[in-house]
Formats: C-alpha cells, sequence, structure tokens
C-alpha cells in the first residue's frame, strides 16, 4: 500500500512497527536492486558477458556475488532538514544506530539563539554563539550536511526538495524552526525588526548604533528624540532580555561614547498587548520582571496593542502614537515556510500537526520535532521551547533506531525543566518546578545554565571573558557598524 494511503496505524504504536518498516524498505530494496544492476556492468574497456563464462560457470552465477554485496553495505538514510538544537541532537541520537543521517540547513553553522540579543546589543561577536555545523558533526561518524534551502517534500518519490538536488530519504525529520509572525500586519513586517536568525541580530546591531550616529547630526529635538527611542514589541522571554540589554548598553556604555548625549532624550518602551510580562511564568515572577524593567529606566506598557509601524513611529490601536525609529518585533512566531510548502495539514501557528509520536499522519517515516511540530499535551499545544525541541530531538532518535531494528515509534512525553529570562545586571527570573527565584540569585542561575549550554568550550571561555568584562568595566566590545556588500 503506497505511503499516505489506507487507515492509519491504531493507537501510538504502529503494528509493532511493521507497516512502517515496510514502507521504509520498499524504496531501499529498489535502490539496492538498480545498484546490483547497475554492478552488472563491466567497467570502461571490459567485455561484458552475455553467456557462460570461460571457466563454464553461468554469468548469473557470476553476477550473485555483486547482488549480496550491495545489499549488505546499505543501510537506510535518515535525512533532518534543520542544524538548530532538535536537528542536531536527533543525529547525536542517532551516532551508533546503523544509518546514514544527513543533515540538511540553508545556513552552514548551528546558532545558539537564547544569546543572540547579546549580538544584538553589542555584547558577543557572531563567532561566539554560532559553529559550522560540519564542525559540530566530525564526532559522528555516519553523519554529513549538505547546505541548500528546503522548498518541499515529495511525500510519494520519498524525497526532500530543496533549491539544489532533491534528496531521497528512508525516514525524514523536519526540524526547520519558526520564524517572525506579523499576524498579517504589512507595516511591521516592512518596518520592524525581528530577532530570529544572526542576520536579524546583526542588522539589529547595526540600528542600534547607527541610529546614535545619526543623533548627533540632527538639531530638530523632536527628530532626535525619535531617533534615540527603541520600542521592543513583546512581552515574553526574548522582548524582556532585548529590552533589558538596550537599556543596559545606553545608560552603562553609550553615554560614555556620547559626551553630549542627554540621557533624558533617550526612550526604551516595552509594549505587551496582554495585562502582564512573562505570561509564561507565575504572577509573582511577572511582578518581579516588570518592577526591574522600569528600574533600568524601561517604559512599560500593558494592555497595548500594535495597530501601525512607520519609519518613525509606532500606533496603538486606540490611536496613541509612539515616536520611534527603530522598532523590534518579538510579539508572535510561527512554524518555518517549510510547513506550508509541505501540503500537510497545519495546526495553529502555522505549525505541522503530528500524533503522539511525532509522526505527521499518513506518513509513518516522516515525523516533526521542535518549533515547527504541532505536539501536543493533553488539550494544550507544546510550547516553541528549546528543551522541547532537544527532548523531540533524542526521542525521534531512538524511534528511528527502533523501527530499524523492526520495533516501532513510542510516544513523546515532555518533561518540563523550567524555564528562565533576565533583565540585565543582577536580574533575571528562574521557574524551576517549585523553585522560584527572582533578583541576583535568579540571575546566577540564568548565568550558569546558558554557560554551561553554549554551543563549544571555546565558546564558554569566551562568553565568559565577555560577561567578565561587561560587569566589571561597564563596557561592550562590539560596538562596530558593519555592513556586508552584496
Amino acid at each position: 500500500m503506497p505511503e499516505g494511503q489506507g487507515p492509519e496505524p491504531p493507537g501510538i504504536r504502529l503494528r509493532a512497527g511493521a507497516e512502517a518498516r515496510r514502507q521504509a524498505r520498499g524504496p531501499l530494496r529498489a535502490r539496492d536492486q538498480e545498484e546490483a544492476e547497475a554492478a552488472e556492468i563491466a567497467a570502461p574497456g571490459h567485455r561484458r558477458h552475455t553467456g557462460d563464462r570461460e571457466d563454464g560457470q553461468p554469468a548469473a552465477q557470476r553476477r550473485r556475488p555483486a547482488i549480496s554485496a550491495a545489499v549488505s553495505i546499505r543501510r537506510p538514510r535518515v535525512v533532518i532538514a534543520g542544524a538548530g538544537f532538535g536537528g542536531l541532537t536527533c543525529a547525536r541520537g542517532l551516532k551508533h544506530a546503523p544509518v546514514d543521517v544527513l543533515l540538511v540547513d540553508r545556513n552552514n553553522y548551528h546558532l545558539f539563539t537564547p544569546l543572540l540579543y547579546q549580538v544584538a546589543s553589542a555584547l558577543l561577536e557572531p563567532s561566539e554563539i554560532a559553529r559550522p555545523v560540519r564542525q559540530l558533526i566530525r564526532p559522528l561518524s555516519n553523519a554529513d550536511f549538505l547546505q541548500a534551502s528546503i522548498t518541499g517534500v515529495d511525500f510519494v518519490g520519498r524525497r526532500l526538495l530543496t533549491d539544489q538536488d532533491p534528496i531521497p530519504y528512508d525516514y525524514l525529520v523536519l526540524a526547520t524552526g519558526a520564524q517572525s509572525d506579523h499576524f498579517g500586519n504589512v507595516s511591521v513586517a516592512q518596518h520592524g525588526l525581528g530577532l530570529k536568525d544572526l542576520d536579524e541580530g546583526l542588522a539589529l546591531r547595526n540600528r542600534i548604533l547607527s541610529r546614535f550616529e545619526a543623533s548627533r547630526w540632527t538639531r530638530d529635538p523632536d527628530r532626535r528624540r525619535a531617533l534615540l527611542s527603541f520600542a521592543v514589541v513583546g512581552g515574553g522571554p526574548t522582548g524582556v532580555e532585548m529590552a533589558g540589554a538596550i537599556s543596559e548598553l545606553i545608560r552603562l556604555v553609550l553615554r560614555k561614547d556620547y559626551r553630549q548625549l542627554d540621557i533624558n532624550e533617550v526612550r526604551v518602551v516595552l509594549i505587551e498587548a496582554a495585562p502582564h510580562v512573562l505570561g509564561a511564568f507565575v504572577p509573582s515572577l511577572r511582578e518581579a520582571a516588570r518592577r526591574s524593567l522600569e528600574r533600568k529606566g524601561i517604559e512599560v506598557m500593558l494592555g497595548a496593542k500594535v495597530e501601525a509601524v512607520t519609519d518613525g513611529s509606532v500606533r496603538l490601536a486606540g490611536g496613541q502614537e509612539i515616536p520611534a525609529c527603530t522598532v523590534i518585533w518579538t510579539a508572535g512566531v510561527k512554524g518555518s515556510d517549510v510547513g506550508k510548502a509541505t501540503g500537510v495539514q497545519l495546526v495553529r501557528q502555522s505549525r505541522i500537526k503530528v500524533d503522539g509520536t511525532l509522526q505527521v499522519p499518513g506518513h509513518p517515516v516522516v515525523f516533526v520535532i521542535g518549533d515547527l511540530a504541532g505536539a501536543s499535551d493533553g488539550a494544550a499545544m507544546l510550547p516553541m521551547l528549546i528543551p522541547v525541541a532537544m527532548q523531540a530531538g533524542r526521542h525521534v532518535a531512538d524511534s528511528i533506531s527502533d523501527m530499524v531494528a523492526n520495533g516501532g515509534a513510542r510516544a513523546f512525553r515532555y518533561k518540563d525543566p523550567g524555564i528562565m529570562a533576565t533583565i540585565g545586571r543582577n536580574s533575571a527570573v528562574a521557574q524551576l518546578g517549585w523553585v522560584h527565584l527572582s533578583g541576583f540569585l535568579g540571575w546566577l542561575m540564568w548565568l550558569g545554565v546558558h554557560l554551561v549550554n553554549v554551543i563549544s568550550f571555546r565558546s564558554r571561555i569566551v562568553v565568559l571573558v565577555n560577561w567578565a568584562w561587561d560587569y566589571i568595566f561597564y563596557d561592550r566590545p562590539v560596538r562596530l557598524i558593519v555592513r556586508a556588500r552584496p
């Protein structure tokens, strides 16, 4: 029965994996046969025998070892689309599995996104939070990498479609992450800056520093205030951390660089449509975060919905207009465009619908993990968080290993390790089960967790040095306006 047709396997376990194994091995056997047939063709300059061999043995007996060799060396191919936290974790989980792993990503690097806002706020260099994928998979003898943009999936032909060539697969893991969601607001998409990838982080750093340079040339006080006003839309962890970082960059560092700067002309505004910031946290930590933001000179506007953005202002529902030449959009995310390109059913936030095993219904050899997966935990969908992606990556690696060894996919259960957000120097909130920390203790916890999880040992050392330098000398080492040439 072709993939995607007929009834879905009952329950969460796919009949002990029988149907999934049969479907996965169909293309595998077909390619093995093609390789075997190709082996029958003699090398150039040699004559192909169609009858008996000179020693009297039939030609069929001569060909049989070639078929056996082709079948014995062919292993299932697992293609992982996306080299983020979920994809890389899945590849590492397949290190000892009898499979060949191929990672595909439009970038040749893996990005430690929790510290991307520190690139945008001139504290860290891009190389300190990013590493080449090929370097990271060196210890994986069964893994390789290709750089390509993913354009879709051919489920019938078992091929991942890219802007290069189609890539055949036996098992496919979609882990292409998320992108900013502007909710159809064209003005936000045109004038707002996101913070989801390295290009956006560098663009934001350039924008912030360029606004300060431009402010030195204008004599119009209203224009200067707009240039020195920064609106962060979205009161989640990314928005809170970005607002705190901009405020500290300005008040602790840039005011020393720009001696004629009137700090009263500088404005950092955090705009949140909900009645509180950090909605995923308990009320006491939300309030602690709000107070900390205000102590750092950040205006917190709650219950405020953005209606439009121009190149010099933000207009709220109700008509209020905030002069600001820099608008940072962190108010919404959705699954990457790969989800729509696959043509399968999507759920809220443009995420691909999956079953309890993280498989796409009707396609038992296709898994979805990370922000692109519309996985649920009871009635609620799992959050778009790194721990979810990493746990899902390990789980899918185990499921594929089991399916290759005549087992079946297992149900995914997420274990929540907790959530954190830092507001800046000496201030953070951490919710780790029943342990709730704020202020300096929360900040120490945040520092430790993020430092341990930075990509490589070298990066940990460099990040720690930069953090210490900033903490002791109130200085940001990367105040460079750098524009790449086209």
